[in-house]
């Protein structure tokens, strides 16, 4: 599922350059895309629930012959439309999105002793949440439409490969510590900080290698001893918690930030130069992601939900205000932007 969501992201990075755009290199993406969609069919229903398999098979048609899916976006690349191209690409992307939702909930390891009394995510949510402007001007869709004062960012949530931090971010979110924070933007990066969030307490840096069974903790990866993360940083609209001012082997456990990744600022083969360095928990869907680029400092979140997954959310009874599990110092609000930090 993730080679085939990085295919289609590639495709939305090409749409993107304003000369002529790469058709060939685009066709290949799809048609890698299907190809691995075709052969990995029963790994892709098989870790799915009994009751939710009916559901997840129809997605898969959908993704792959229905009028949003790979089919048409095939036929929309060779009639070189890159209206409708961009509209069925949203759409291939928010189902295979939804087909990341069905899979098992739970997690497949053991947490750390000293980090049972953290909140945490046991599978995948979704966070929605409403910005508005904070000048009085408008948000205009990309792929056409009337401009809104108010506009909706998805986040697809992944407790799995980052249990602690989801879980934790999940938890402020149910608590409303981000309705009305303002936002910042900043070099790559849009930031958003919780006042109310602050407790006295850190996250640790949880980051899941590629080929692991379970998180590191206060590890960073090294992606030039060719490390790297299950949660890419290197996507555009990739959330993550910034570091903790005073240790950057633990996170924020309220400042977090959508990361804007562009490829001509990236070294290693397109790799983030950060990759691995922060954690990772989840991305940004299709809409979201086209909001975020408009994004000023002083723009607003209005308010923001979980609207998926709160049945995976598990609070245990010290999760109100967890201790650190080794001595750390209270983190501050970071006074840069985190991808230079």
């Amino acid at each position: 599922m993730k080679t085939i969501q990085e295919s289609l992201e590639d495709i939305s990075y090409l749409l993107r350059i304003p000369q002529r755009k790469p058709y060939g290199s685009m066709e290949g993406d799809v048609k890698k895309a299907m190809k691995i969609a075709v052969d990995n069919k029963e790994a892709m229903l098989g870790s799915m629930p009994a009751e939710l398999k009916e559901k997840g098979s129809e997605l898969y048609t959908s993704l792959l012959e229905g009028k949003g899916g790979l089919q048409t976006l095939l036929k929309y690349i060779k009639d070189k439309d890159n209206d409708r191209l961009s509209v069925t690409l949203a759409s291939s992307l928010d189902t295979i999105a939804e087909l990341e939702l069905l899979q098992a909930p739970g997690l497949s390891f053991l947490l750390p002793k000293q980090y049972l009394d953290y909140p945490r995510l046991t599978g995948r949510g979704v966070v929605e949440f409403t910005v508005e402007k904070g000048d009085g001007s408008t948000f205009v869709p990309t792929a056409g439409g009337e401009p809104k004062s108010v506009a909706t960012i998805q986040v697809v949530v992944d407790g799995y490969s980052a249990p602690l931090t989801a879980g934790n971010f999940a938890k402020l979110v149910l608590e409303g510590a981000y309705d009305g924070v303002t936002l910042k933007s900043a070099n790559q990066a849009v930031i958003a900080d919780s006042e109310s969030g602050k407790k006295g307490y850190t996250i640790p840096l949880e980051v899941m290698p590629a080929g692991q069974f379970e998180p590191l903790y206060r590890s960073p990866l090294s992606i030039q001893d060719g490390e790297l993360p299950v949660l890419p940083m290197s996507v555009y609209g990739s959330v993550a918690m910034a570091h903790s001012v005073d240790s950057e082997e633990y996170s924020s456990p309220t400042q977090f930030f959508f990361y804007l990744y562009d490829k001509r600022n990236s070294g290693l083969g397109g790799i983030s130069f950060d990759e691995g360095q922060f954690s990772v928990f989840g991305y940004a869907t299709t809409d979201g992601r086209d909001v975020l680029s408009q994004i000023k400092t002083g723009d607003r979140i209005r308010s923001a939900k979980l609207v998926q997954g709160r049945e995976r959310l598990v609070l245990p009874a010290a999760a109100s205000a967890p201790a650190p599990a080794d001595p750390a110092p209270v983190p501050a609000d970071p006074a840069i932007a985190p991808a230079e930090s």
